[in-house]
């Protein structure tokens, strides 16, 4: 029974997990008819960005809620040395930046379409819940 319930888990983990990469996200959001939501963060100094994952990214209520609507998407831009990542995801990160994220906000969530378009971009910290994150996603990938 044990071995029948680790594909299940395996499945589950990956439908809920941060993906680094914006063509893949983007195929992922068409073949899966959900929306992109692209979150900016500095994993090693940036404290809204850490406190964001933990209060709203990492909550149960979001992961449902996003396991069902949302391709997670995410560029991360860490300072120190030794979290540094590998060249060609810093390209790609910054090819990113560049595109949605010009003014360097940290942290800054984009709602995507499937073809990358922005719906709606949060600057900084939310001042609600994660509840009402939500009801502001639901709005706009209603309409």
């Amino acid at each position: 029974m044990k071995l029948l319930l680790i594909p299940f888990l395996i499945l589950f983990a990956a439908n809920t997990a941060w993906l680094t990469n914006f063509n893949d996200a983007k195929k992922t959001a068409k073949e899966e008819h959900k929306f992109i939501l692209l979150n900016f963060s500095g994993s090693d100094w940036c404290g809204p960005c850490e406190r964001m994952k933990a209060e709203f990214f990492e909550t149960d209520v979001f992961k449902k809620f996003a396991e069902k609507n949302l391709v997670l998407l995410n560029a991360d831009f860490p300072r120190n040395k030794k979290n540094q990542l590998p060249a060609a995801q810093q390209k790609m990160n910054d090819a990113l930046a560049d595109k949605y994220n010009s003014n360097g906000a940290f942290p800054l969530t984009v709602l995507l379409d499937a073809d990358g378009n922005v719906l709606q971009k949060w600057d900084g910290f939310p001042k609600t819940g994660v509840e009402n994150f939500i009801e502001q996603i639901q709005q706009k990938i209603k309409n």
